[in-house]
């Protein structure tokens, strides 16, 4: 257990965050403005990644496949919005969760059928390729750091738009009481539609951002949307500044955890049941701290005031 290690692993812990942060923004958004859930919302993740995926060898360039996926995503995020989802925002929530396990079954059989099974490979843009020493002798990729980079650029810019523009005093006044904003005038369907497709967007983008360090393949993201409702559960429903916080303390807890939990056990048992015993341990930690959490607050971190 060494400091270069823990250092890493930290680094690697908030890029796993803030990607998690990313999904999880869009998903409070819905789910706390709309009561809204939505089980395809990992579907938007793997769209991300395969459009960018295309538009990289499409074009060449990663940075322009970027700045085509992401108004893509948002366009496909809508039609799902229009021709499915809006029609269970008065269903009950087993509805919306069938229906939209519905549509996760869908989509991966339709990114199968249009760009196969295989996984797919996306380069790491020639610019933030190699590495730099962030501390003496210790070297971290840059397309890492761009990740991080990005990951707090666009939260910051979140907060930004949540908290001091209009469309987010409507956001924030619907995540408290929506039929109240609804009868002061302000069109809730188009509110709805705009949050919606501002959350698929978001989640595209992260499936875009991890797209060159990770394998694009059907299915990618139904893990990430089990540790998305995780986030927003201990963060609090509704709650940009809870998820924000509660992504990264899973990705920390989550990265830290798995590399260090059989060196902690170690002091206790033999290093072969520690080794075996932390492994099996690992996996659960984030769910372990979410338990600690709510037994403490139950409505989350930061819930969003009702």
């Amino acid at each position: 257990m060494t400091t270069t290690l823990l250092l890493i692993q930290a680094l690697n812990g908030l890029q796993f965050g803030l990607i998690l942060f990313l999904i999880a923004a869009g998903l409070t958004l819905v789910f706390g403005v709309m009561d809204f859930i939505n089980l395809a919302h990992g579907v938007q993740y793997m769209i991300g990644a395969y459009l960018v995926a295309a538009f990289s060898a499409w074009t060449g360039n990663f940075g322009w496949a970027l700045l085509l996926a992401l108004p893509t995503t948002l366009a496909f995020g809508l039609l799902l919005e229009v021709l499915i989802f809006r029609h269970l925002y008065d269903r009950d929530h087993l509805d919306q969760v069938l229906a939209t396990f519905g549509v996760i079954l869908f989509l991966n059989q339709g990114v199968k059928f249009v760009w196969g099974a295989a996984p797919l490979s996306v380069p790491v843009p020639e610019i933030l390729s190699g590495s730099v020493e962030i501390a003496s002798g210790l070297l971290y990729p840059v397309y890492r750091l761009a990740i991080i980079a990005a990951g707090l650029t666009v939260a910051a810019l979140l907060y930004g738009l949540v908290n001091h523009t209009r469309i987010g005093m409507l956001v924030r006044a619907g995540a408290t009481n929506a039929p109240m904003v609804s009868a002061l005038g302000v069109n809730i369907q188009r509110l709805f539609m705009v949050v919606f497709g501002f959350g698929a967007m978001l989640a595209g983008f992260a499936g875009a951002m991890v797209a060159p360090i990770l394998s694009v393949e059907p299915g990618m993201g139904d893990n990430v949307l089990i540790l998305a409702f995780v986030v927003i559960v201990i963060g609090g429903i509704g709650s940009i500044r809870g998820a924000f916080l509660a992504a990264l303390l899973i990705g920390l807890v989550d990265t830290v955890g798995r590399s260090f939990a059989p060196n902690l056990l170690r002091l206790f048992l033999d290093p072969a049941a520690a080794s075996q015993t932390g492994r099996a341990i690992a996996p659960m930690l984030i769910y372990i701290f979410m338990a600690a959490v709510l037994f403490f607050r139950p409505s989350g971190l930061f819930p969003a005031k009702r």
